[in-house]
């Protein structure tokens, strides 16, 4: 490496070849970018579909998890590599803005670019293959509009919203309970929606986790659940016609913000100070009582001398409770939070028709065996999903399995329209796909051609998953679909005594129609899985160049 410097003085580096050996340039970087993120892609590759296998994640600290869930799955593995870390992205992106679909997502992705890898052997430049799967992608999102169906549904006739659920949730460990969990997902965007404005304010949505119990057990809670309990066991269990504060200072005597000694040496200066102390406890506790609340909620601690003053008032409490659950019970109550206790006043109380105190299980004396139910608040559009399980993990899966079922209901909600499952839209998209490419000349075509073959990959992986074989199932659904003209063939996984469809055995295939089997999903998912594969892929076969900083040096 040299030092040269330009007319003004200022420096400026030559990087010789020789010292540049180790830096990755053309064709073997983006070779190079493609393997990385295909190894990712396989990963995800076998859990996905309703057969597709969980994965068992171990971090640094020894917490386990379990889970086929694409987003949570790359969340919690440790990566390094740069451009496996737009794979990553792209999984949380579709888990933002759609909910499901973030392993389907990052599967197409490492298909496409397995296709890319093929043109470019053939010797076919990243940009033209990355502008042909463009074009692809808008071909397969204007037919995806096209084959789209509406579905319509009302408070009366809720069996489009409860399809919808049940197609994402038979891919999740709650399978087996999927009616029940379907209809608590259902019902909860219900509870929180505005059907006339195709409006969910999903942030009214609480989920809450307790072990103990089965996932038969899990409820959906018109109101709040809080994993809290009175901070004294003799207070009241149960407050009908709740008016609650909510208070964020603390319930104790101010401290001064500088240091500070204060020297005792005598029992009468030790008995003013006890008494000043009892006495701004009294006046705190009075001023809440004026206020006319019968219910405290504090954000912060206090100590056991201002817990039994509260008891001798008869003035429940519930300390240490955070902030986000703070919000949510102001929001759902209509309470104002309290910075100070001199501000409180009778406008600024919270209501709800009862607060119950439960215990669950048979070891009462825990204090997470305990949880604060409050029920009938001023808010009615606020409900809680308690979910029980046999241990951590099953609770958190089942946590993360209703997220998305909610998630796809709430789209259904926002757009209407729906395709049908079990890779019948990934055939239909490739097909005409294929068509398409045959009006396009030139280089393009191939690239465009690819993309209906990474397309085939979906069901692919789904009949392999199921321990089908591939090949002849998804050639199955493509004869079908193009002799019939029925777009909604698809691979059946369902098992027999699940529905009353029989697999034709003198066929020896799988494929059923999706339409009759009631297995759909929303149209805005689908789409925006083939719009993002195909812009993180676009994006990778643009690099040629990868420079670490500080590798020079």
């Amino acid at each position: 490496m040299s030092m040269v410097y330009d007319e003004y003085g200022r420096p400026f580096v030559i990087l010789k070849e020789q010292q540049a050996k180790n830096r990755v340039k053309g064709v073997d970087a983006t070779k190079a970018n493609i393997l990385a993120a295909r190894s990712i892609s396989n990963i995800l590759r076998t859990s996905l579909g309703p057969k597709g296998m969980d994965k068992l994640l171990v971090s640094p600290d020894g917490d386990v998890t379990i889970t086929n869930d694409g987003a949570t799955i790359l969340s919690q593995m440790e990566i390094h590599q740069p451009v496996a870390k737009l794979l990553v992205e792209l999984s949380s992106s579709q888990d933002d803005e759609i909910g499901d679909g973030t392993t389907g997502v990052v599967v197409m992705a490492g298909a496409l670019l397995e296709q890319a890898e093929i043109l470019m052997s053939k010797g076919i430049h990243p940009v033209r293959i990355a502008r042909g799967f463009e074009a692809a992608s808008q071909v397969a999102i204007d037919h995806l509009a096209k084959i789209s169906e509406k579905v319509e549904f009302s408070k009366d006739n809720l069996q489009p919203l409860l399809t919808t659920a049940k197609t994402t949730l038979s891919s999740k460990i709650l399978q087996p309970h999927k009616e029940k969990m379907a209809g608590i997902a259902v019902q909860a965007i219900l509870d929180v929606a505005d059907i006339e404005r195709h409006d969910v304010n999903f942030d009214m949505i609480r989920m809450e986790g307790k072990t103990g119990g089965s996932l038969e057990d899990t409820c959906l809670v018109n109101g709040l659940v809080l994993d809290k309990e009175f901070s004294h066991p003799q207070m009241p269990t149960m407050i009908k016609d709740a008016k609650l504060c909510i208070l964020t200072c603390p319930l104790e005597p101010p401290k001064p913000k500088t240091k500070h000694k204060l020297q005792i040496d005598s029992a009468e200066a030790y008995e003013e100070l006890y008494n000043q102390e009892q006495k701004y406890f009294r006046d705190m506790i009075q001023k809440i009582k004026d206020s006319g609340a019968n219910l405290v909620i504090c954000q912060w601690g206090f100590d056991d001398e201002a817990n039994h003053l509260l008891l001798q008032q008869e003035l429940p409490a519930v300390r240490w409770v955070g902030g986000v659950e703070i919000e949510h019970i102001a929001i759902a109550t209509g309470a104002r939070i309290v910075a100070r206790v001199e501000e409180l006043t009778p406008d600024k109380l919270g209501t709800a028709g009862k607060v119950e105190q439960i215990s669950m299980g048979t070891n009462s004396s825990r204090q997470q065996d305990r949880i604060l139910v409050l029920e009938d608040c001023a808010n009615k559009k606020a409900v809680t999903v308690l979910v029980r399980g046999g241990n951590k993990m099953i609770v958190d899966e089942a946590k993360r399995s209703l997220h998305d079922a909610m998630c796809v209901v709430r789209n259904l909600v926002k757009d209407n329209r729906v395709v049908y499952g079990g890779g019948s839209a990934e055939v239909s998209c490739s097909l005409a796909i294929r068509k398409h490419a045959d009006t396009i000349t030139g280089v393009d075509q191939y690239a465009i051609r690819a993309f209906a073959d990474a397309l085939d990959d979906i069901p692919l992986a789904l009949a392999e998953n199921a321990g089908l074989s591939p090949i002849n199932e998804v050639t199955a659904i493509k004869s079908r679909q193009v002799k019939e003209g029925i777009h909604t063939i698809g691979l059946g996984l369902l098992s027999l005594n699940e529905t009353e469809f029989t697999i034709d055995s003198t066929k020896g295939d799988h494929t059923m129609d999706m339409k009759e089997l009631g297995v759909f999903e929303t149209l805005i998912g689908k789409q925006q899985q083939m719009q993002l594969a195909a812009q993180v892929v676009k994006m990778i076969l643009k690099i040629d160049d990868v420079i670490s900083e500080g590798q020079y040096r």
